[in-house]
């Protein structure tokens, strides 16, 4: 088995060929135009980032753009209520590297960003997305080292907005009541709606 794991950059580069010129010239270092419409249209991302603990991919989303623009170099996304392990936190203080993959229903490209981030609580920042009474409790700041188009294929493959879902996926509270002997997953289910409603921001 170990002899077919590729352990140099040599062999991967061997095995798979040299880039095409589109995915070498789409990568700019700051949000251009064009970029920053496609990233605006965007309500959801997914943040990566990593710590001394691994690493964490976090889905997060809004009822607008998922982000805000501070200037060309900087993205401010706010940290809505969630279930407070803070993993995506807890690594950016500890590391501070970050990306994210931004998607727009019905289009089957992702824009990704790559940079490095802090968590703030500046007043003015958390002002900039206050609604309906409520502020983030934090803002993670984002310089963009990078950011470019994905190639569509992907999506493509998947049939992500197809329309068509698995028929019979487990509960959150199902999931819940596997991990842990008595946990009441229906009633978990059963309250989620109301809940998440009251506590959506």
């Amino acid at each position: 088995m170990a002899d077919h794991i590729i352990a140099d950059i040599a062999t991967l580069e061997a095995r798979y060929g040299t880039p095409g010129h589109a995915s070498l010239v789409k990568v700019a270092d700051h949000l251009t135009p064009l970029y920053a419409k496609w990233i605006f249209a965007s309500r959801f991302c997914v943040v990566s980032t990593v710590g001394a603990d691994g690493t964490d991919g976090s889905p997060r989303g809004d009822d607008g753009p998922v982000v805000q623009a501070l200037d060309r170099h900087t993205l401010l996304l706010p940290d809505w209520r969630g279930n407070n392990r803070m993993d995506t936190l807890r690594n950016i203080v500890a590391d501070g590297r970050i990306s994210l993959m931004f998607m727009v229903p019905q289009s089957n490209n992702v824009i990704r960003v790559n940079g490095a981030a802090h968590v703030s609580i500046d007043p003015a920042l958390l002002g900039r997305f206050a609604r309906k009474g409520h502020e983030p409790r934090s803002v993670v700041v984002i310089k963009i080292a990078e950011i470019y188009s994905q190639c569509a294929r992907a999506l493509l493959r998947a049939g992500l907005w197809s329309g068509e879902g698995a028929a019979d996926l487990p509960s959150v509270g199902a999931l819940l009541a596997e991990q842990e002997a008595g946990f009441d997953g229906a009633r978990y289910d059963q309250e989620w709606d109301a809940r998440a409603a009251k506590t959506m921001w």
